[in-house]
């Protein structure tokens, strides 16, 4: 008998999901409010390209209202075992009154941090403060917002100015965040994740393999 080792064809199936989450990192974007309060939301739509981050935003909510004003923010990305804090920011908005398509899910709160349970850090190029529990802190201005295609969503390019970086992912004697050491917050279709183990890693990599 002969066995094929042939690997057979995956059937693909063509759906309509209502999101496209397909695995992008959390983070909680620190911006400042007409009465130069803080607020906190959180953010998963992210991706950086070179020293700039694109992020998507909802324009009904206060933080696309604060950026308007202020374009100071803070992308500060949270570990993975700080998803329970960000589920705690995930209800509340900064907007008073809610917003007409908030209203059937979500509640007004001011004091963000205090309700997530963390504490607020001065940030150093920008007026809005970090979060001190954070790893990862980019602080940022936003050069560019502008509807998406749909004008549904805000699209906001933002220039980092500095970044800070818990001393224990950082790589000893570098300016190199250790990818063995640090472990991002990954939102996968509403659902949060940790990495698993390193697979390998690119040509291009500046630290050694895990």
């Amino acid at each position: 008998m002969t066995i094929s080792n042939t690997p057979t064809a995956t059937e693909h199936l063509t759906i309509n999901p209502s999101i496209l989450y397909f695995g992008t990192p959390v983070v909680l974007l620190s911006t400042e409010n007409d009465d130069g309060s803080a607020n906190l939301a959180p953010i998963s739509s992210a991706w950086a390209l070179g020293q700039v981050v694109v992020l998507g935003l909802g324009d009904e909510g206060q933080t696309a209202q604060n950026l308007a004003a202020r374009p100071d923010l803070v992308i500060n990305l949270p570990a993975a075992d700080q998803w329970e804090a960000v589920e705690r920011l995930a209800p509340l908005t900064g907007r008073h009154p809610v917003p007409a398509v908030k209203r059937d899910r979500f509640r007004h709160e001011p004091a963000k941090f205090e309700v997530a349970g963390l504490r607020s850090q001065p940030s150093r190029c920008v007026r809005p403060p970090r979060v001190a529990e954070c790893p990862l802190h980019l602080e940022a201005r936003a050069i560019r917002i502008h509807a998406d295609v749909t004008e549904t969503f805000l699209i906001v390019e933002a220039h980092v100015l500095a970044v800070h970086a818990d001393a224990r992912i950082v790589v000893p004697g570098t300016n190199h965040v250790d990818p063995a050491a640090w472990h991002p917050l990954i939102y996968n279709f509403r659902h949060y994740f940790g990495l698993g183990a390193e697979l390998g890693h690119s040509f291009r990599s500046e630290t050694p393999a895990g």
